[in-house]
């Protein structure tokens, strides 16, 4: 018998029509190479090992769930990995087209997402259940409250889509709140038009005080910057990325 645990924020989905319909909302669907986080009781696995799949990785950090999809599903055992994801060389694959998906522990969704972008190269798609809070701050547009550091950062690199909403008596046992299933594909941009370092560092740093103009939440990587922009005038939040694009570069040219 596989136990939630709370350290892991383990909320198991129990309902198998959600299961196959985050499974099918994947969007590339040849040659593919599949790496599922934290499968748990394998909801998501089974619709995933009935898809058309040319390599397939579950990752999963807890032993006792290990063990359990083993059991299950033995022709796992070359792929799967026992280990935190979060820890894991997603360049060890040698896949240049990856695609994630999961049903993502609420506490570390964050922290996967940055992952991705800092393996974006790789990441062609995601198709994630999440807090829903969380899903529709990284779907929202400019101009909205939710928009962040992560709508910039993602939405930069990838389309966002907010899919569909699964309330919490569909798992086990039930979160506090409801979950969003979203899914990002990667877009053209290969490179930003700018220092991606300094995007990353920019985008950052004026979301911290978001309640403060671009001029005042920059004030320690503006400077000495004396220059009229329209931009600097602006909250975060109104900011688009083609424009967090060109206030990166006006401040690298300062």
């Amino acid at each position: 018998m596989v136990r939630p645990k709370k350290h892991l924020g383990q909320h198991f989905l129990t309902d198998p029509a959600i299961a196959e319909r985050i499974v099918g909302s994947m969007a590339s669907r040849e040659d593919r190479a599949v790496v599922e986080i934290g499968p748990g009781k394998g909801i998501l696995t089974q619709f995933l090992l009935q898809e058309n799949i040319r390599r397939f990785i579950p990752i999963e950090i807890d032993d006792e769930s290990y063990d359990y999809l083993l059991r299950e599903w033995p022709e796992l055992k070359d792929e799967m990995q026992l280990l935190d994801f979060l820890k894991f060389d997603i360049g060890s694959l040698r896949e240049d087209k990856l695609q994630i998906i999961g049903n993502f522990p609420y506490n570390i969704s964050s922290q996967i997402f940055f992952k991705v972008l800092e393996n974006k190269d790789i990441v062609n798609e995601v198709v994630c259940m999440i807090q829903k809070e969380v899903a529709v701050r990284l779907a929202s547009p400019p101009g909205s409250k939710q928009y962040g550091i992560l709508s910039v950062l993602l939405q930069a690199y990838y389309t966002l889509d907010y899919l569909f909403t699964v309330k919490p008596g569909s798992f086990f046992p039930p979160p506090k709140v409801n979950s969003g299933v979203v899914r990002l594909i990667r877009n053209e941009t290969r490179q930003l038009a700018c220092d991606e370092k300094l995007f990353f560092r920019v985008v950052k740093t004026s979301f911290n005080q978001r309640r403060k103009t671009i001029r005042n939440s920059l004030k320690t990587i503006l400077l000495n910057l004396h220059v009229e922009s329209e931009l600097l005038s602006k909250r975060p939040e109104q900011l688009s990325v083609s424009e967090f694009v060109e206030l990166t570069n006006l401040i690298d040219h300062k």
